[in-house]
């Protein structure tokens, strides 16, 4: 397994409506990521500065690479458009984020 992190930024005013999208994610797109091999996909806001930190386990053999390539992948980026700095094609514009540290449980 892998956890990437990355950083998108949402609209101002538009955290109330991000969440209650993400609350009616479709079942479609759910098994669409599971099947590209995420495991765990967290989302954070930062009021300050409405920044999107997003975080995810994926498996080693996973195919997220694909996912811009199906339907329900683009039709749900045409959705979250309005709400959040896209690309002209509507790909959420993101930056990774680089690990800087790490704490494990003790064995």
């Amino acid at each position: 397994m892998e956890t990437i992190a990355f950083r998108m930024v949402l609209n101002p005013g538009m955290r109330e409506e991000y969440e209650r999208r993400h609350q009616q994610i479709w079942p479609e797109l759910v098994d669409a990521l599971h099947q590209a091999g995420v495991r765990d996909y967290r989302i954070f806001f930062d009021a300050g500065t409405h920044h999107l930190f997003a975080i995810l386990t994926r498996t080693g053999d996973h195919h997220m690479d694909r996912l811009p390539e199906l339907d329900v992948m683009r039709k749900w980026w045409d959705y979250m458009a309005d709400i959040m700095q896209t690309a002209p094609d509507h790909t959420p514009l993101q930056e990774a984020l680089e690990p800087v540290f790490r704490l494990h449980a003790p064995a």
